[in-house]
């Protein structure tokens, strides 16, 4: 059986995730709440606040709702290619600090770039092109990369 600790590091991850989006709820409540507030209020421009104040709720709401179907879908990718054994090798050189050194980043970019542009359709390429992103340090197109995977493997689905 395994003890507390064990479990914890295992699901780290998913435990901040919980905690944060906890806060945000508890955040995105007290707005609303507030906001509710200014609008009951006789001052115009209190009413004119509240209305605004209105807003952020939806915004967060939904970008929150976002990153969790995101974080979820890229989840289950990686599962069915770590099943498949198709995910990416983490067998790239590292700095005595731990960082990936920058030019082996770069050089194994080139064969993940060049399989997805051969697969274009395929959700996996673009998966292990979005984790080369990532290793060679371009957190945004990793993301885009990322997205576009999970949209084939939606609609693949």
């Amino acid at each position: 059986m395994a003890n507390f600790r064990d479990i914890f590091v295992a699901n780290r991850t998913k435990i901040w995730v919980g905690a944060v989006t906890l806060l945000l709820v508890f955040y995105l409540v007290v707005t609303l709440q507030r906001a509710v507030l200014l609008l009951w209020d006789p001052e115009p421009a209190a009413r004119a606040i509240g209305a605004a104040y209105l807003v952020l709720p939806v915004i967060g709401a939904w970008a929150l709702i976002r990153e969790l179907l995101f974080g979820a879908r890229t989840e289950r990718m990686a599962k069915i290619l770590e099943a498949e054994g198709g995910l990416p090798v983490d067998d790239l050189p590292r700095t005595p600090a731990g960082r990936i050194v920058r030019e082996a980043a770069d050089a194994a970019f080139g064969k993940y770039r060049e399989e997805a542009e051969a697969a274009p359709e395929d959700w996996r390429s673009w998966f292990r092109l979005s984790c080369a992103y990532d290793v060679a340090g371009d957190r945004k197109r990793a993301r885009a990369a990322m997205r576009d995977a999970g949209r084939m493997f939606a609609a693949k689905r």
